[in-house]
């Protein structure tokens, strides 16, 4: 079965340019457009997709708001922030509002593609090391204090799955965990469900928040509490 996506982008254009690359993949179909939020909710109302792929700067409701009143629905679509420059602010804020990842707009149409895979299927974050480098900027934005009730959520892991939460968190893949912890891949996927499962979250963008809120990855990248 086949992909389904929607493009919300006040730019025709750019609309345009991403169609004209999902129409030529066998496994997707752009079922949806839209020029800002507001049509774009508008639009999921009455139309089943599975990934959205979502500008931030946006007129009427930009692409930040309405990831959030998006993904705060029930059985949301997964959404892939696309932004202008890298480590741009808004891509922090999307990331937080429940984006599964997030890409720049002057992508390969390759990596694009597999984004939209990952997203979809819900196994990898896109780019975790430029994910870090966004978090390493932004993460004094954090509110304070907010990650002591967390706190106690994270004592529900393992020390081993406090120890793969941190290697996420700081951008690795499961392979690259996999071999900084001498594990097999499989073992290492295992791990991050049961992160995922214990800890109430979507995704290993959540988990990456989640590091840095509570301190247990701090800014740089380091090992923070725990």
């Amino acid at each position: 079965m086949s992909i389904r996506v929607m493009l919300v982008d006040d730019q025709v254009l750019l609309r345009t340019g991403f169609r004209m690359v999902l129409a030529a993949q066998p496994d997707m179909e752009v079922v949806a457009e839209a020029g800002d939020g507001v049509e774009a909710l508008q639009v999921l109302r009455s139309t089943p997709v599975d990934v959205v792929l979502m500008d931030v700067r946006m007129p009427k409701l930009d692409g930040v708001e309405a990831t959030r009143r998006i993904c705060s629905a029930p059985n949301p679509p997964k959404v892939l922030i696309l932004t202008t420059f890298d480590l741009d602010e808004y891509a922090f804020s999307g990331l937080k509002a429940g984006a599964s990842g997030f890409m720049l707009k002057d992508v390969p149409p390759g990596e694009l593609l597999a984004a939209i895979r990952s997203v979809h299927s819900g196994d990898a974050v896109v780019a975790p090391s430029t994910t870090r480098r966004l978090l390493d900027r932004f993460a004094p934005m954090l509110p304070g204090g907010s990650g002591q009730p967390q706190l106690k959520e994270l004592e529900r892991l393992t020390e081993r799955e406090r120890e793969v939460m941190v290697l996420v968190a700081q951008g690795l893949s499961n392979g690259e965990i996999a071999a900084r912890l001498v594990l097999s891949e499989a073992t290492v996927k295992t791990h991050v469900g049961r992160i995922l499962t214990k800890l109430g979250l979507r995704d290993r963008v959540q988990v990456v928040v989640l590091a840095y809120e509570t301190g247990l990855v701090r800014a740089g990248g380091g090992g923070g509490a725990g």
